[in-house]
């Protein structure tokens, strides 16, 4: 398997030629990492499923306006971001954040896809808790261990804000776990 070149995609994207190929490429590349992304603010699998769809069709809908000037993959984040923002704002329109809560643990505990243990569950529940920024900021930074850098690139914000995101996600999250002890 070839090494990945960012700037040869780049170029190839912009070629109409070369263009579904790559694109393709980058599907086939980004797919899981987008997948847990969007898993770990929707929560659910068949939803994730469908937002990471969605992600790709957005992505292949605008490649024309894709001028490489970010790396393909904090585009990709952000049009996942903004994505998983959406759907979560049609769910909050029909479902009641407490009907939601409520439900969370006993769906992980059936959901297939999920084979952590109680304390990772309990995890899940606490970061289901957080509003949307935090929540994303949280997910990147602990489990992908993204740069700020990065981060801030993905969320057209300032480094500052996005620790400050993070901090107070972390203090909401220790206090989710010391309510339940």
């Amino acid at each position: 398997m070839e090494k990945y070149n960012e700037q040869d995609t780049i170029l190839r994207l912009q070629n109409p030629s070369t263009q579904l190929q790559a694109f393709r490429e980058i599907v086939d590349r980004y797919s899981q990492p987008l997948y847990w992304h969007i898993r770990r603010m929707v929560i659910y699998h068949e939803d994730a499923d469908d937002v990471l769809q969605n992600t790709f069709i957005k992505a292949w809908s605008n490649i024309s306006s894709f001028r490489g000037e970010s790396k393909i993959s904090t585009w990709l984040y952000r049009i996942a971001y903004n994505e998983s923002l959406t759907f979560l704002s049609r769910v909050h329109q029909s479902v009641s954040i407490d009907d939601a809560g409520e439900n969370l643990c006993e769906s992980l505990e059936s959901d297939r896809y999920f084979d952590g243990d109680k304390v990772q569950a309990m995890l899940q529940e606490a970061v289901s808790t957080l509003p949307d920024k935090q929540r994303a900021v949280f997910n990147m930074k602990y489990f992908k261990e993204m740069k700020y850098e990065e981060m801030a690139e993905i969320f057209g914000t300032s480094v500052g804000a996005l620790k400050a995101s993070y901090h107070h996600a972390v203090k909401k999250i220790e206090a989710f776990f010391s309510e339940r002890d």
